[in-house]
């Protein structure tokens, strides 16, 4: 199956389609995404959130919704070269944080921060705009109100009007709130990307390049924060459906 949106064919990973596209590619779709007055909805998939994706039909329904899939984690290429249908390239929460930072400089595209604990977003906030002279994030809020809040925070988002909406909120919660309100908020794009936040504060530390280049960030996250764990125990059950699977 082609996307149009991307304009290559898509790879199947147990029932949902991934997108086999670079960070360039990613940029150069949001660049020109960010001209139109519409949303689009980008998930950065991986294992995890594909297990999560089978057992939950609400967020099964929005990997289908999304317009792009972002290969974003080594399971997903891992799975991908077992079905013979190799993905090459990454396009992770966390760079994609930063290289949009990067890019809002010369190419004036909005940024909100939406997500993790009380202070974290802004710390980030500052750190990327320390790194970036000149980098246009125009909004932050924590993650933590209740769910009855939803439209208030998506109105309060709304009142900046975000080319980029960026929510670090988990799985699924992230990408349920971009959808929901995606009227409300007045995004362009809406993006979730997990902990990133914590990384661009300084809160957490990224694995060491040795470990990302054998493919051990999820042993990393894990040894920093065991509560982590409800997600690691994701990658053996993956593991096993992938396996499995008849393709």
């Amino acid at each position: 199956m082609i996307n149009s949106e991307t304009g290559k064919e898509r790879v199947d990973i147990l029932g949902f389609h991934v997108d086999p596209i670079s960070m360039e590619e990613t940029l150069l779709w949001i660049r020109q995404k960010a001209k139109e007055n519409q949303f689009h909805l980008l998930i950065t998939a991986d294992a995890s959130g594909i297990v999560q994706a089978q057992e939950d039909p609400a967020l099964a329904d929005l990997y289908r919704k999304a317009s792009v899939v972002t290969p974003d984690g080594a399971g997903i290429l891992w799975a991908a070269n077992r079905f013979r249908t190799p993905i090459t390239h990454r396009v992770s929460g966390v760079d994609l944080v930063e290289r949009l930072c990067a890019i809002s400089v010369s190419e004036g595209l909005s940024i909100y921060f939406l997500g993790a604990a009380p202070g974290v977003a802004e710390t980030a906030k500052t750190r990327l705009e320390q790194k970036y002279p000149g980098c246009r994030i125009v909004g932050v809020r924590d993650g933590y109100f209740n769910g009855r809040s939803d439209e208030d925070v998506a109105k309060e988002i709304g009142a900046v009007a975000p080319d980029i909406l960026l929510v670090a909120m988990g799985i699924p919660r992230q990408e349920k709130f971009l959808w929901a309100t995606k009227e409300l908020t007045k995004a362009k794009i809406g993006i979730g990307v997990g902990g990133s936040f914590d990384v661009h504060s300084g809160q957490v530390k990224r694995a060491p390049k040795v470990m990302q280049a054998l493919k051990l960030e999820w042993a990393w996250r894990l040894l920093l924060n065991p509560k982590k764990i409800a997600k690691v125990r994701l990658l053996p059950v993956f593991a096993r459906r992938v396996l499995s699977s008849k393709r």
